[in-house]
């Protein structure tokens, strides 16, 4: 069970790192622990360790991705391999106007994420049992946690991505990973890491980075 203490370091390190949350999104965010302490105990979506570390380990982790480059509105983002909804559902939560298509192969995973999204009142998530090889249309960034490696996620998602630019990075890939990268990203020499360590403070984010890597459009 996430303690009282745990939930409220949590409030107070979000709301300093993103400091013009609604008084909506405040209570958006507040409800993940008891949504997903309900769902994990129906379908087991994310390990028994890692739920009492919901907050750092699983949402703050994601929110990672708004660190290195915000959405705005109307941009259009691709969730491949989403799980229980990381890092969609806390994405979703802080960028009200952005879209978000999450896709993941297991369908009790998928319905995890409907429900979540259901329960917070979530309207720009769209959820489907897909693999990402078989999404139809463009996206401005496709985001993932470690759902693979690079070279093979690089080879479904190539083709998905929209040709305007509208933000600072470049349209591509937004990818969470940790460790070492060296040999992974030895054939993107565009790709560049930030360390997750230079904004949250958490020893859980040592080693943790995301990775952005810019994609042409393809007609």
């Amino acid at each position: 069970m996430i303690t009282f203490v745990k939930k409220q370091h949590f409030m107070e390190e979000i709301l300093k790192q993103f400091p013009n949350l609604t008084d909506i999104q405040k209570q958006q965010f507040q409800k993940l622990e008891a949504l997903y302490q309900d769902w994990n105990a129906k379908i087991n979506v994310i390990s028994r360790k890692d739920i009492d570390e919901l907050y750092t380990k699983h949402v703050l982790h994601s929110l990672a991705i708004a660190k290195i480059q915000p959405f705005e509105p109307g941009t259009y983002v691709l969730d491949v391999g989403t799980g229980g909804g990381f890092p969609g559902i806390p994405l979703a939560i802080l960028f009200p106007d952005t879209r978000f298509y999450l896709i993941d192969v297991i369908l009790k995973k998928i319905n995890v994420v409907k429900a979540v999204a259901e329960g917070l009142e979530l309207k720009n998530i769209k959820a489907e049992q897909l693999r990402a090889e078989n999404v139809k249309g463009d996206f401005d960034f496709i985001v993932s946690r470690a759902v693979t490696n690079m070279p093979d996620f690089y080879s479904w998602v190539k083709d998905k991505i929209k040709k305007q630019n509208k933000h600072e990075l470049k349209n591509g890939i937004l990818y969470l990973k940790g460790g070492d990268l060296t040999e992974e990203l030895k054939d993107f020499p565009k790709a560049t890491e930030y360390n997750i360590s230079d904004f949250f403070s958490d020893e859980f984010f040592e080693t943790k980075k995301v990775v952005h890597l810019p994609l042409k459009f393809k007609a």
